[in-house]
């Protein structure tokens, strides 16, 4: 059974810096793609970034130039540099792994960014 644990979530002000960790582990397989998602209070889950086995990347407009995706395929294990953050980074931040076919979720880290 894949599992997926997040940690490096909490409380910084405005303009600081925060690195996420995604851990994947529960038996022998190939990760297609990582990625970071985040869900703020009242609003829709919303793509943060990705990154594919072969380093493809891609970023939702609102974090590109501040955060940086970044994985360890042989450790399977994404990350999330975080920088210049502002209020509105403030979500729960889940990973995400593709692995052909299913699909895997971690259960979400808090990140509160205070003004």
């Amino acid at each position: 059974q894949v599992q997926l644990v997040e940690s490096g979530g909490g409380l910084v002000q405005a303009g600081g810096s925060l690195r996420l960790s995604c851990a994947a582990s529960g038996g022998i397989f190939i990760i297609t793609a990582m990625s970071w998602y985040r869900q703020a209070p009242g609003k829709q889950r919303e793509l943060v970034a990705t990154i594919t086995r072969d380093g493809r990347l891609n970023y939702a407009d609102s974090v590109k130039g501040r955060f940086t995706i970044s994985r360890d395929n042989a450790k399977n294990t994404v990350y999330l540099q975080m920088s210049t953050l502002r209020p509105e980074d403030t979500a729960v931040y889940y990973c995400n792994a593709v692995i052909t076919p299913a699909v895997y979720w971690g259960q979400g880290t808090q990140v509160t960014v205070s003004s």
